[in-house]
């Protein structure tokens, strides 16, 4: 009977392939260890690159927001730098502040409720005796065609909130038609726009309940 052996010459080749590929993995492993901070340093250099004109964007994207519901006139400071921390049973309130020859002219802050797609933002302007300078909605997710016209670019429905205060009209009366009220909902969309009046009416009752302490806080 004859057996079968393996060549002596074969014998080595498999110390030799797994050494080739113990090489091959160290090489590759290197390549992406290489790419890995190719990328790292790229993404750091794009931030470094855009961060300035992001964050320039998002300061002239607040100063027009501010101007919509404060006007320009009565102020000659920036309010966008000129804040308030509020604190509120766990958390704080941005305000901004207006002034005019050192006079506190007025305060803008977000207020917030759940419409019918979502929570809808909203930026106030308020002078120092509780009248509203003006509202716009800044985020909100509502039905397109419907909802969406709280937006002052879809309608003048959010505009027509300027001058008005929690005694004009009275505090009980701040409700949409539907509910009592004098305000106008819209037609197959009466969420939204109650959620917006009572958004306001928040804002106007919180302006009123820390009054003197935003106003002697923003004097000084």
């Amino acid at each position: 009977m004859s057996t079968t052996s393996t060549p002596e010459s074969l014998a080595p080749a498999v110390p030799k392939a797994a050494a080739w590929f113990d090489l091959a993995g160290g090489k590759h492993a290197v390549v992406l260890g290489g790419f890995s901070l190719a990328a790292t340093l790229l993404l750091a250099l794009a931030y470094g690159l855009t961060k300035a004109p992001i964050e320039q964007s998002a300061r002239e994207d607040l100063r027009q927001s501010l101007e919509q519901v404060i006007p320009t006139s009565l102020y000659d400071n920036n309010p966008a730098s000129d804040t308030l921390q509020l604190p509120l049973d766990g958390r704080s309130l941005l305000i901004y502040r207006a002034r005019k020859a050192g006079q506190v002219t007025g305060v803008a802050f977000e207020a917030s409720r759940k419409g019918y797609g979502g929570e809808i933002r909203l930026l106030l302007g308020v002078d120092a005796q509780g009248k509203l300078l003006g509202v716009r909605v800044l985020k909100h997710t509502e039905t397109p065609g419907l909802g969406d016209k709280i937006e002052v670019g879809r309608s003048d429905w959010i505009t027509r909130f300027t001058g008005l205060s929690l005694g004009n009209p009275p505090e009980a009366q701040w409700a949409v038609k539907k509910d009592g009220g004098p305000f106008d909902q819209f037609a197959g969309a009466t969420i939204t726009p109650r959620a917006v009046v009572n958004g306001i009416k928040d804002g106007l009752q919180l302006f009123a309940a820390h009054r003197q302490t935003l106003l002697e806080e923003v004097s000084k």
